[in-house]
């Protein structure tokens, strides 16, 4: 019997520790509900072509400021275009930048903070202090610096916000190492002969990913934010994209006469954000091991 409970391989102990990491997420309702919004936008993205009611761009000056109704759900906006429509487009343009943001910060943080974290010395104190210097001033100034210098766009708004993202991943990834480095069993694989490559990559990063996928997904609600606000002030996605960000920044004009031309992209911004600050709390729950 007690040899059942103990995991012959280790894959088997990788198995057990996933599933005992998806019961905990299961039993988080906060973490359920974000799971299930995330998933819901996910398909209204896939889908937006098939859900959106009408092309997104099409203007009609005729209908200019319409309040919701049973045609418009969500009202028109200043050029009479359905807001509804470029909401579900819009969509698209969000993730994807959360997305491959996340692709971007995630392997550089990674790779920065177990560099110094394992090798220590002078390659320490070279990284570490290239990390306080970006770490010295607010993510969003420094995304909005950086994509001041760079132009406005989609794709510059991306690489902005990504150099203002991956200091605290190098940080996290650099604490974890230390914390393993010096383990019985990476002392033995050095003993064994393993060089330094095979050390980070099969031994130490696999310890450090799962701190950093819960820290990067933690950090979409702030991307989200952050991709937001470059649009909001011109500096992200350009008219007429869908983006959330520039759709309320045209509508902050008429915030006492027509109030859902801003508060639809703005709810929309808060759902995404909670959404992804719910996941994350869920999965850093069931992957600590730490939890009771």
């Amino acid at each position: 019997m007690a040899s059942e409970s103990i995991a012959q391989s280790i894959w088997q102990a990788r198995r057990r520790q996933a599933a005992l990491g998806l019961r905990r997420f299961a039993g988080n309702r906060s973490a359920l509900a974000g799971s299930l919004i995330l998933l819901a936008l996910l398909l209204v993205a896939l889908l937006a072509p098939w859900l959106a009611p009408g092309d997104y761009n099409a203007q009609d000056l005729g209908r200019t400021l319409l309040a919701p109704s049973a045609q418009y759900w969500l009202g028109t906006d200043e050029l009479g275009r359905d807001i509804l429509a470029r909401l579900i487009h819009g969509t698209r343009l969000t993730l994807y930048i959360a997305v491959l943001c996340a692709l971007i910060v995630a392997p550089v943080g990674l790779l920065v903070g177990v560099a110094a974290g394992y090798f220590g010395g002078w390659t320490d104190r070279v990284l570490m202090r290239v990390v306080d210097v970006f770490l010295a001033f607010p993510g969003l100034i420094l995304a909005l610096a950086f994509s001041a210098a760079l132009g406005p766009g989609i794709e510059n708004a991306v690489l902005a916000i990504s150099l203002a993202a991956w200091p605290p991943i190098a940080r996290l990834a650099r604490a974890e190492t230390l914390s393993i480095r010096n383990a019985d069993y990476i002392s033995a694989a050095r003993l064994l002969g393993a060089s330094h490559l095979r050390l980070i990559v099969r031994h130490i990063m696999p310890l450090c990913l799962p701190s950093v996928v819960v820290r990067v997904t933690l950090n979409m609600a702030a991307i989200v934010l952050a991709a937001a606000g470059l649009g909001f002030l011109g500096l992200g996605a350009q008219p007429p994209s869908p983006e959330w960000g520039a759709m309320l920044a045209s509508g902050r004009e008429y915030g006492l006469t027509a109030w859902w031309v801003a508060a639809a992209p703005g709810c929309a911004i808060l759902l995404a954000s909670l959404a992804f600050n719910l996941f994350g709390d869920g999965l850093r729950d069931a992957l600590d091991p730490r939890h009771d």
